[in-house]
């Protein structure tokens, strides 16, 4: 039984200590150590559906370390809704920054979010935005830093420009 208490307060330390090293701590505030930046949105081509032409939104973003501290553990989730709804229409999850982190000043590759939801239909896909059914759409994006709850990023509304990458 002692060994059992001493190893879990090993483990408890551990796990403490490997918390503190390197990275910020997970309670600040996300929004002051990482910068959203260069922001793409549009609709991707998403190929055939059931023979049928399929666009889907997309937001393309970079997360830059605007800290002084390594930032690591980032989760994004893009909640996507057509305008004057406000149900969830589609989503995307990501891991966007690792455990290794990313440095202070440093800045993420591009970051692309996609939905599995979208439009689709029989018209060429340049010609769908044009369709009296297309509803525009705007991308909520929110971010998870460690243990910490999920935090709004930003909000940004899809442009009706086709994606082909």
């Amino acid at each position: 039984m002692k060994r059992l208490v001493a190893l879990v307060i090993a483990i408890g330390a551990v796990s403490v200590l490997s918390g503190c090293a390197g990275s910020a701590s997970s309670s600040q505030d996300i929004t002051k150590l990482l910068a959203v930046t260069e922001v793409k949105t549009g609709w991707f081509d998403a190929g055939l559906e059931n023979g049928m032409n399929k666009l889907v939104p997309s937001l393309t973003i970079t997360l830059k370390n605007v800290s002084n501290s390594n930032v690591a553990l980032v989760q994004l989730n893009a909640v996507i809704r057509r305008v004057g709804e406000t149900e969830e229409w589609g989503g995307a999850y990501t891991k966007a920054i690792g455990s290794p982190g990313l440095a202070p000043g440093q800045s993420t590759p591009p970051i692309v979010l996609r939905s599995n939801l979208g439009y689709t239909g029989i018209e060429p896909r340049n010609v769908m935005f044009k369709n009296s059914q297309f509803v525009d759409a705007k991308i909520q994006l929110f971010a998870k830093y460690g243990g910490g709850g999920w935090v709004k990023l930003g909000e940004y509304p899809v442009t009706r420009d086709l994606l082909t990458q």
